[in-house]
């Protein structure tokens, strides 16, 4: 397994999982949806303004971390025996 010497900057580069990708997706999502809540020009409850800036912190920890999964170098190979072993 060659991919466990990698620094942030090739993991950030590296082909990354199809999970993590709809992962990272769905983290950016909730992070929008909360600057966009933070950044309304109407004045919106406490307690929405609050729920905002936790999306926005989940929603970027999510995608930082899922932009960091790195796609296992032997997990085609492994897939292909599979099927050839049915």
């Amino acid at each position: 397994m060659k991919n466990k010497n990698l620094n942030i900057s090739e993991r950030i580069q590296a082909p990354t999982p199809k999970w993590f990708r709809n992962l990272r997706t769905i983290g950016l999502t909730l992070a929008a949806i909360g600057g966009a809540l933070l950044a309304s020009p109407v004045a919106l409850p406490a307690g929405l303004l609050s729920v905002a800036g936790y999306l926005v912190l989940g929603g970027g920890i999510v995608s930082a971390v899922s932009q960091t999964a790195v796609q296992n170098e032997e997990e085609p190979a492994q897939a292909g025996q599979a099927a050839e072993a049915k």
